[in-house]
């Protein structure tokens, strides 16, 4: 994937008290693979928060993204996240769970709440097109 530098990865993820966190957890890790979960309790609500580093924790993503045959829509979704050294994206918690990457916007789009991804690395250009290289010219 060319030289990227350094990656970090930080994703949260609300839980609804009319949510089970272990499903919640599964979603997350049916799409990022075995990530360390992290729950964080603030009153009545809950959040799960997942902190890496380094390319592995976006292989994963990374073999999903080729499977679903999604690199079109999801180079367009990385690029529109772009900001600085940051991509920032939301993923559906429910097609999550079912194991499918579906984008989603930051709020009302899913009513349980989108699982957010923020990707920081000194070449985020390049860690586009390694996750989405175009496919047509």
């Amino acid at each position: 994937m060319g030289e990227i530098g350094e990656v970090k990865l930080n994703i949260e993820v609300e839980v609804n008290t009319t949510e089970d966190s272990n499903k919640v957890r599964v979603a997350v890790q049916k799409i990022f693979g075995n990530l360390d979960l992290v729950e964080v309790k603030n009153g009545d609500q809950s959040r799960l928060v997942s902190n890496a580093e380094g390319l592995e924790a976006l292989e994963a993503f990374h073999e999903l993204l080729r499977k679903e045959r999604i690199l079109d829509a999801a180079r367009k979704m990385l690029f529109n996240g772009l900001k600085g050294k940051t991509i920032t994206f939301f993923l559906n918690k429910q097609a999550a769970y079912v194991g499918h990457i579906s984008f989603s916007q930051p709020v009302g789009e899913s009513p349980l709440g989108p699982i957010r991804v923020e990707v920081q690395c000194d070449n985020p250009k390049g860690l586009i097109d390694g996750l989405t290289p175009k496919t047509r010219q």
